[in-house]
């Protein structure tokens, strides 16, 4: 049975948390999780970069000079790729509907295996609420560095987002780095893999247990 230990703002432990071993038994075949992460990442990209072919280009139509009677090679027009100004060959260009489709039964499987693997290599903490009143990065800072979690790349989740006190942890996160706030409606493969540790708030515990079950 793994254990989750429980922290206060203070980083002093005030209890645990059980997490019954069968509910940690997920697996999930490798690729079908890398398929799930480089498809959030391929979703993210704008897409934007966008270079001229010949047909594109803003040129005149004549030719570089006449077809025969210089010993020159024959041209066909000022917007070939060799000249100044000319059309770019296999550029990147713009791409429309391309959003990659991941499979939702894959996309639950591959968060409920991460999200295990982390309680299983002891990388999640509970945190207990006990409140804060407003913001304070100092405060937080404090609670990583009795954590030893300061120069770790830490995600924290908690539950509804309209929590006062999670407003103000959210908040109180954001100019320290590397650290990152979601709920956990809103939770992803891939700021799961490139989390070193994850902070779990008392309140969205049980929506963790859930997921997990």
């Amino acid at each position: 049975m793994a254990t989750l230990k429980k922290y206060d703002l203070a980083g002093k432990e005030v209890g645990k948390v059980q997490i019954d071993d069968a509910l940690l038994d997920i697996s999930a075949h490798s690729q079908s999780v890398k398929d799930y992460i480089v498809a959030i990442r391929n979703n993210a990209r704008q897409w934007s970069a966008n270079t001229k072919r010949r047909s594109e280009v803003n040129h005149t139509g004549r030719k570089p000079h006449p077809q025969k009677g210089q010993g020159r090679s024959r041209q066909g027009d000022l917007a070939a790729p060799h000249y100044k100004g000319g059309a770019v060959v296999w550029g990147p260009r713009p791409k429309f509907d391309v959003n990659t489709r991941i499979n939702r039964k894959e996309r639950k499987a591959a968060i409920r295996f991460l999200i295990a693997e982390k309680i299983k290599a002891d990388k999640v903490h509970v945190l207990h609420k006990d409140g804060m009143k407003e913001p304070k990065t100092k405060k937080m800072a404090e609670f990583l560095d009795k954590l030893e979690l300061r120069e770790r790349r830490i995600l924290m989740l908690g539950g509804p987002s309209n929590e006062a006190t999670q407003g103000n942890l959210a908040k109180s996160l954001r100019n320290i780095p590397k650290k990152e706030f979601l709920p956990l409606s809103q939770i992803n493969g891939y700021e799961l893999v490139r989390s070193q540790e994850i902070v779990v708030l008392e309140s969205a515990l049980e929506e963790l247990i859930s997921i997990l079950g």
